[in-house]
């Protein structure tokens, strides 16, 4: 287990408006070997791979992956120290497709919840024994309901200490996203909404989910209407001030739920065969305006661009924050080796990250860095956080810990996937948390 640690300055990009250069200090932390052959520990819909706790004395860190056989691994460390302990269990999934991700979160009595080795298949969920173990239970449900066909599974931490965990039931094309919330003092599950988001047996959403200062939650989507990506149309938004129960639009209008393709209200109109990806992030500022972070390609142009779409608390606005020179075409099912990754955006009171991987950059971790949002005009700072390869990586973090200090820590490892589901030949490789801090 090592750790590197390196100061870089943040180089001026040609093509982006900048006003200053600035440093950051990156800390590399090795955590062990896991499995490489596809994307399944580094794909962005995981949510949460990493979670930091705090404990009577001590913050303590938690990291979820699979090991090269494909069992889960649940490792710890100690806030501020490179040692990480894990522990092994007997259950080994289905690596060999990448949808099969871990989702893991704490509870405000500090037990993990642990969610993993889903695609269209029944609920495969544990917790710890104790309070801030890494010794999983037995598997056992949450609510019991419509726990047959579970897919993208996803936890987020509520302001309460309570936790939310979403996941879609069916099928790509034809799917409804449900959500329950944990009780963390009856310690039970319940489902507070029936279905959130209703895909009339004719497509299914794709979400993200962010929550911000006040407890408010923002949940965004993009409708797809097949198993082909292509059909991907439409970014769509809804909030809830009640950790999930009632819902409403950026006006304020209440939603009757469920929300269908006819009353969602339309953040940004983007038509199928847009090169439109599904699954990204959010995040949102200090007065509770929500950002999305997304990619896709406008009718005029054949190169898909990451963007921004955020409300500014009158209006939907929308932003180009890189400037691609390489074209690609979204196409077919399954999970997909695509050029760049999906996105993973936080907003801080000083920093902003917009974390990515692409290929123009020898797909390294990069970041897109600012000091301060602007509401006109966003000024961007571009940096290589890796002078290697990461493959088929895409960026989760650690929210707890951005949330609570404003310290990003991101999970890397290099990964492999083959187009349309398919397995990688490749030796396992390290899994390392990246931390990320402000070189005052």
């Amino acid at each position: 287990m090592t750790s590197i640690i390196r100061t870089l300055i943040v180089a001026t990009a040609a093509t982006l408006s900048l006003s200053a250069t600035a440093q950051l200090r990156v800390a590399e932390s090795t955590v062990g070997l896991g499995y490489s052959q596809t994307s399944v520990n580094t794909a962005i819909f995981r949510a949460s791979s990493v979670v930091t706790v705090d404990s009577a004395d001590v913050s303590l860190q938690f990291v979820g992956y699979y090991s090269p056989e494909g069992k889960i691994v649940i490792a710890r460390r100690r806030a501020g120290e490179d040692k990480w302990t894990s522990h092994t269990t007997d259950y080994r999934a289905k690596v060999e497709d990448g949808h099969n991700v871990i989702s893991l979160a704490a509870d405000g009595d500090g037990y993990l919840h642990v969610c993993y080795d889903h695609h269209g298949s029944p609920l495969h969920y544990r917790t710890s024994v104790a309070p801030y173990s890494t010794v999983l239970g037995e598997e056992k449900s949450m609510t019991g309901e419509e726990e047959q066909t579970v897919t993208y599974p996803e936890f987020h931490m509520l302001p309460s200490g309570n936790l939310a965990f979403l996941y879609r039931t069916g099928s790509s094309g034809s799917g409804d996203m449900l959500m329950n919330v944990y009780d963390k003092n009856s310690r039970k599950w319940s489902r507070v909404c029936r279905n959130l988001i209703d895909g009339e047996g004719k497509r299914n959403a794709y979400w993200q989910m962010t929550i911000d200062q006040r407890g408010r939650i923002h949940l965004s989507w993009v409708w797809r209407e097949t198993w082909n990506v292509e059909t991907n149309h439409d970014l769509c938004y809804a909030y809830s001030d009640d950790e999930g129960r009632t819902w409403h639009k950026s006006d304020g209008t209440q939603y009757t739920l469920p929300i269908t393709l006819a009353t969602a209200e339309v953040a940004w109109a983007i038509p199928q065969n847009s090169e439109l990806i599904n699954q990204t992030s959010m995040a949102a500022d200090r007065k509770g305006h929500p950002y999305i972070a997304t990619y896709w390609r406008e009718a005029d142009s054949q190169t898909p661009q990451y963007r921004l779409v955020w409300h500014n608390g009158r209006k939907w606005q929308m932003c180009q924050v890189s400037d691609r020179k390489t074209s690609f075409s979204l196409a077919g099912g399954g999970t997909k080796m695509i050029p760049i990754a999906r996105p993973r955006f936080v907003i801080g009171h000083r920093d902003s990250y917009f974390i990515f991987r692409d290929a123009e950059c020898d797909s390294r971790v990069s970041v897109f860095y600012s000091r301060k949002l602007g509401v006109r005009q966003f000024k961007w700072r571009q940096l290589d956080l890796t002078e290697y390869s990461v493959g088929a990586w895409e960026p989760s973090i650690d929210e707890t810990l951005w949330t609570n200090s404003e310290e990003l820590d991101i999970f890397v490892q290099e990964t492999f996937q083959g187009d349309g589901e398919k397995v990688v030949s490749h030796e396992p490789t390290p899994v390392k948390v990246l931390s990320v801090r402000r070189r005052e």
